[in-house]
Parts: C-alpha cells; sequence; structure tokens
C-alpha cells in the first residue's frame, strides 16, 4: 500500500502573519474564477436540464430499478 506524503507543518511566524492578515482585513482579493469555454457552458447547462427531465419522465418503479443497478454498481467495486 502506497504511503501518504504530509505537507510540511507551517512555521509559526507563517501562521501568526496570516492570522494578523484576517483580523487586519488586509486579505488579498480573492481570485474571480475563470469562465467557462462556450462549449463547457453549454454542456454544463444541458446536463443540469437533462437530470431533472429524466427524473421527472421515469416512474417511480424505473428510479427505483435505476437506484438498485447504481447501488449494486457501488459494491462491486469494493472498498478503496
Amino acid at each position: 500500500m502506497a504511503t501518504k506524503t504530509r505537507k510540511p507543518k507551517e512555521d509559526f511566524t507563517q501562521v501568526a502573519f496570516r492570522v494578523m492578515q484576517k483580523a487586519a482585513h488586509l486579505e488579498p482579493p480573492a481570485e474571480e474564477p475563470e469562465p467557462l469555454s462556450p462549449k463547457a457552458a453549454a454542456g454544463r447547462k444541458g446536463g443540469k436540464k437533462g437530470g431533472e427531465a429524466r427524473a421527472n419522465q421515469l416512474t417511480a418503479e424505473e428510479r427505483s430499478e435505476a437506484a438498485r443497478r447504481a447501488a449494486r454498481a457501488r459494491w462491486a467495486k469494493g472498498p478503496r
């Protein structure tokens, strides 16, 4: 089994500096996330609509069967 690598612990002065900046509200402004490419945005938009539309279309029995198949697939994988 692979061993996990640990991050080195922060120096006390680094922690103190970050706490002081936060207390004095001197934190650097948060960076804005990059906008999605047009193709990625279209895929996300369609995916958001598609899941709800499919759920509305399925009967209770069909949803139950889909959930049962998904659970079987998850259990078949075994522990990670």
